[in-house]
This record gives structure tokens, sequence and C-alpha cells, in this order.
């Protein structure tokens, strides 16, 4: 409930307000559960002047470790939940049912409405409010490139074979951990939803256009001193390990599909491949398959190119 009009008069409502017959009342929630409720409590009616109150909206990250240990329905039965409805709520980008037995956990989006003296009330005993912002914190975006590159740098000596992340796998790591340090303090390292998507798209696309015109004068030269074979064996030898991962992730390991795809793209250290699933699926869950194998590709590859160069010697 969210307010009541008794005898002619607007009001708010606790838990300790009284309902006569004849009262207006103003009720609130996931409209499955309000759908027929008519037959219990009485006739829908449409008061312009009741109805017109400000609602608020709002994302929540859930930072409450007490309550990532519980369910919607422990949510919901909390005193500062009072007049706060559950919309959505999504886990990794994915939304996820809204059930009172769905398990909560430390990261969740949990999307609420309701007056907006309760959802403030709400919001500091749930976690950290979403607002919508135009503002990056380009320090600790600027930070993380900057180390990260600095780390990737780094070369280690085995023996004759030099071992490194790369500056773009040094940047990887570091957006690893900076992204994990932003699920615990969500108030650092904030980026708009849009900027992100901005990074994503324009970003992806240029750095493949740089590749292809990099890629371009050695791959001509190469087709026009061996020939056609070139470009088979190149085809036969990147089919070959995304059509074994995504078996492997299928029936070996029982990944889910988007997982899967997101190893193998990972594997093949393929960002262009990240973005397609990502954007067929509609879903960021190709990413956290994507992470860690691109990693370990992006050092195998090094590692194995050196070696091959010091065996033909």
């Amino acid at each position: 409930m969210e307010r009541i009009r008794h005898s002619g008069n607007i009001a708010g409502v606790t838990k300790d307000t009284l309902i006569e017959e004849k009262d207006l009342i103003v009720l609130g929630g996931r409209k499955e559960f309000l759908m027929g409720e008519d037959s219990v409590i009485g006739k829908e009616v449409n008061d312009i002047e009741l109805l017109d109150f400000p609602v608020e909206k709002l994302s929540v990250l859930l930072t409450n470790k007490t309550i990532a240990s519980g369910t919607l329905s422990d949510l919901k039965k909390k005193n500062y939940m009072h007049g706060v409805a559950i919309s959505s709520v999504k886990r990794v980008g994915v939304e996820i049912p809204v059930l009172k037995k769905t398990k909560l956990d430390r990261g969740d989006v949990i999307e609420i409405s309701g007056l907006k003296k309760d959802v403030e009330k709400a919001i500091p005993n749930i976690g950290y409010p979403e607002r919508p912002t135009n503002k990056t914190d380009m320090v600790l975006a600027g930070l993380g490139i900057f180390l990260g590159g600095l780390f990737g740098a780094l070369v280690l000596h085995i023996g004759k074979v030099p071992l490194s992340l790369s500056t773009s796998g040094g940047t990887l790591i570091a957006g690893l951990i900076f992204g994990w340090l932003h699920s615990k303090h969500p108030n650092v390292g904030a980026i708009p939803e849009s900027t992100l998507w901005f990074m994503n798209k324009v970003g992806l696309t240029t750095f493949i256009a740089i590749v292809g015109i990099m890629a371009g004068p050695s791959f001509i030269s190469g087709f026009k001193t061996v020939g056609a074979s070139l470009f088979l064996v190149g085809a036969v030898v990147t089919t070959i390990p995304i059509v074994t991962g995504i078996l492997m992730g299928r029936y070996l390991f029982k990944f889910h599909p988007a997982l899967t795809l997101g190893c193998v793209a990972g594997a093949r250290v393929n960002t262009a491949s990240l973005g397609a699933a990502q954007d067929e699926l509609d879903s960021k869950t190709p990413a956290l398959g994507y992470t860690v194998t691109y990693a370990v590709g992006n050092t195998l590859l090094i590692i194995c190119g050196v070696i091959i160069v010091l065996l033909l010697k």
C-alpha cells in the first residue's frame, strides 16, 4: 500500500494504518501479483489525485553481506522494504527470475521502485545506488591502463625464452583487478553505460581496422610467395582449435554454451569474437569465460612463438 483516501483526505500509510470500508487505497507491486485482487479487496477505480505522487525507480548494487547470503523472500521481510517493490534482478548483466526462493549474491543489481522516501530508506541497507551519470572516473581508468601496460611490458627470461604478458595482457589483468575493486567499492571507478558501449563498439571496430591495415602488406607478400595454400592452411589451423574448444566445453567440461563461446574467443585472443557473441546473445555472460583464457592464450602465444623461432634456428 502506497497511499490512502479516508473520508476524502489523502494520507500516507504505515503498518498501523486502519482501513475502513469505502476507503480508497493505492496498491503497488509486480503486475502478476496484483491481478485479480479486486475479488478480495474491492473494485479498481481511477482516482487521479490519489495516484498523483512521485515514484522513484532505481538500480542498487548489492554489497550487504547479510542480504547476499539470503533469498529475495528474506529481503522483502525486512522492515526497510515496506512499500518497496523489486522489479528485476541482474547478475553479471543477465536478468534472473524474481522469485521468493531466488538466492542473492554480492554484486547483483536489484531494481527497486516505490515512494521516494521508502526507496531512499532501503538503499543504504542494500548497497550502492547506480544513479544515472555522464561522468567517468578517468583517474582510475587511466591508472589502470598505465599500471597494466607497465606490468605487461616486464619481461622474465627463463633461459633464452623471454616471458611477458604484453601491454594488452597486462592491461587486461589490471582491468580485472580494478573491476573487482569497483564491485567492492562501487563509488570508485564509475563508468556510464553509454561510455562502455562506445569503448566496446567504436574501440573494437578501430582495433580491428588497425590490425587489418597492419596485416595487409605481409598477407599480400606471403600470398604472392606461397600461393593459395597459405590461405587454406591458415583456414584449417584457425578452424580446428575453435571447433575442438567448443566440443571440449560442451561435452568434456559441461560449460554453458555462452561461457564456452567466451572461453574459445579468449583462447584465440580474439576480442571481435567476444563482441559478436555478446551481441548475438544480448548478454555479457561470454565475458566470464573470456578473461582468463585470453590472458593464458596471449601469454602462450608469445612463448610458443619464441620457442618455434628458437627451434627453427
